[in-house]
């Protein structure tokens, strides 16, 4: 919720946050972001599919992550930029 109002500060319209897959899947068809922030585990299950209906859809997204090794846990080809957590909100701007 950090990132959420942070990126608010910064002039973001945010949505979510989605707790799980299904929810956050459902955000992005109701209409593509410009961006996403992830988080690698979401309710205990990999969040792969949102990455691939973000990469899919060519909307650029960030892992935000308290995982020291987290690149294990991250589908080959969903590789992206990765911030850890807990976050400064200055990574943002």
């Amino acid at each position: 919720l950090a990132l959420r109002e942070a990126a608010e500060e910064l002039g973001c319209i945010a949505i979510g946050p989605a707790h799980a897959n299904p929810a956050a899947l459902a955000l992005i068809r109701q209409g593509a972001p410009d961006l996403a922030i992830l988080d690698i585990n979401l309710g205990g299950t990999s969040n792969a599919p949102v990455a691939r209906a973000l990469k899919a859809l060519g909307v650029p997204f960030v892992y935000c992550t308290g995982y020291a090794e987290p690149a294990g846990q991250i589908e080959p080809g969903l590789e992206a930029e990765m911030i850890s957590k807990p976050t400064d909100a200055a990574v943002l701007s």
